[in-house]
């Protein structure tokens, strides 16, 4: 076992060190369990396209923090690693593509301008599966209320806010909110529990973070108006 996992580490070590020729992706797939880490170029995609069909079937969101991707599954999340910065953050693949053979993966704009790439056309990054094996569903907000613990940064008056999930019902929302210290606000015949404000998008993501580490995998950073 001790064997296996060194070896595994001396995989990712060497793809980790070796970009693809021109641009081509790198990468290496390990087990059944379906992990994944590629390294290669990133590009993002914005207004242009909101409101259309996403291969998921919902509507693409530009401000939402999602990403497109050939093989990764649909609702699966991914860590993409800007390799300039080294700053990460996780994306949900809700989409396949992208189109053109050099680029990895496609941000969404808002997942663009939380990694930092969103003044360029392209980045170099490292994708990688966030949870092994694990798909979300655009529905799958049904929150389990038994009592957990998550830890969250502290609100504060800021530009960012993370939206856990929107419900029907009032109670429901109001017994997630209670259990992760959120509020809700009524929009229109939806309650959407929010996380937030936080003051800048690095306390946004770790609390997003966390709430997906509680099964909410489908918890988005907003900007504020």
């Amino acid at each position: 076992m001790r064997s296996s996992v060194k070896a595994l580490s001396l995989a990712f070590a060497l793809v980790a060190c070796s970009g693809g020729r021109d641009g081509q992706a790198s990468g290496l797939r390990v087990g059944s369990g379906g992990a994944y880490m590629a390294t290669g170029l990133s590009s993002w995609y914005g207004e242009e396209l909101a409101g259309n069909r996403t291969a998921s079937g919902e509507r693409f969101d530009p401000r939402g923090i999602t990403a497109a991707h050939r093989t990764l599954p649909l609702g699966s999340l991914a860590e993409v690693t800007d390799l300039n910065t080294g700053r990460s953050i996780v994306v949900r693949v809700n989409d396949r593509g992208p189109h053109r053979d050099d680029r990895l993966i496609d941000l969404s704009q808002g997942a663009a301008r939380l990694l930092g790439t969103d003044r360029r056309s392209v980045a170099s990054v490292r994708v990688r599966t966030a949870i092994s094996g694990a798909t979300v569903s655009a529905r799958s907000l049904v929150p389990d209320i038994t009592p957990a613990a998550v830890s969250i940064p502290k609100s504060v008056s800021g530009r960012y806010s993370v939206q856990v999930g929107s419900f029907s019902s009032q109670p429901r929302a109001q017994a997630l909110a209670d259990r992760i210290d959120a509020s809700v606000r009524r929009d229109g015949a939806l309650y959407r529990v929010i996380l937030g404000p936080f003051e800048d998008a690095r306390s946004a993501q770790r609390a997003r973070d966390a709430v997906v580490g509680r099964g909410y995998g489908d918890a988005r950073i907003l900007p504020r108006d």
